[in-house]
Formats: C-alpha cells, sequence, structure tokens
C-alpha cells in the first residue's frame, strides 16, 4: 500500500467538489483539508497546488461566489502545512483516517501561529503567497 492512499470515498468527494456538486455550507474546514490531502496523495506539491487553486476556483465560480474570495496564501500555507504532516505520518489509508491520526488540522486558526492577523488577512496575501511573518511553515516549499 503507498504511504498516503485515497479510499473511494476520497475519490468520490474529489470529484463531487471538481463538478460542482458539493453545496458550499459542505465545504468546511475539514473538507478543505481533505481535499488538500486527496491532491498531495496522488501529486507533488507543486502539482497539487495547482489542482487545488484550480479547483477552488471553480468551485467559486460554480456556485456565483466572488473569486475574491480566494486566498492564496491560505491555500498554499495548507498545502505545505497538510504535506508537512504527511511527511511525518508513517501511512494513512484514507483523508479520513490521516485526518484522525492529526487533528491539529482541523485548527482553522492554527496558520495565525505562523501568519500575523494583519498580514494573512492583508490584499497582498489573498492575490499573491506571502511568507509567513511570525513562524515559519516547516517542510522544503513546494
Amino acid at each position: 500500500m503507498p504511504k498516503h492512499a485515497l479510499s473511494s470515498e476520497d475519490r468520490a468527494f474529489r470529484a463531487a467538489f471538481e463538478a460542482g456538486a458539493l453545496s458550499p455550507e459542505r465545504f468546511d474546514h475539514r473538507a478543505h483539508v481533505r481535499l488538500a490531502y486527496t491532491y498531495l496523495a496522488e501529486h507533488d506539491a507543486e502539482t497539487a497546488l495547482a489542482g487545488m487553486r484550480a479547483a477552488l476556483l471553480a468551485f467559486l465560480r460554480h456556485h456565483g461566489i466572488d473569486p475574491s474570495k480566494y486566498h492564496e496564501t491560505i491555500t498554499r500555507a495548507w498545502i505545505l502545512a497538510v504535506r508537512h504532516f504527511m511527511e511525518s505520518t508513517t501511512s494513512a489509508a484514507s483523508a479520513d483516517a490521516f485526518i484522525d491520526a492529526n487533528p491539529l488540522l482541523l485548527d482553522s486558526r492554527i496558520m495565525l501561529t505562523h501568519y500575523s492577523a494583519e498580514l494573512l488577512f492583508s490584499k497582498e496575501a489573498r492575490a499573491a503567497f506571502v511568507e509567513p511573518d511570525l513562524d515559519p511553515i516547516p517542510g522544503p516549499e513546494p
């Protein structure tokens, strides 16, 4: 078994998300982490980031949500964080197993240990990735 696998439910979740079949109300923080895992389980971080970005932007368009809601720094930072936890987790048979083994990822405010709120929620950080100003995100850059 690969170190990090996808269940059939993970593949169906990603396909539903990419098709716009998942409602915005159901796309909570755990679902964001799950989506990141599904891309990272099959791709390197840069490819996973590109896939996640494209899927999120398509999701916003599909549901008529202002594309300015997309946040590049948060997207990239969470890809880096999920990858870091994947590298330190022995293995996982699914996204749910991975998330259950790494409950810290469910704290949506964890990025505020790396970024000041002022920087993280700035227009600059929304438009393009900015480096953390408090504490680096562990692991190599994608």
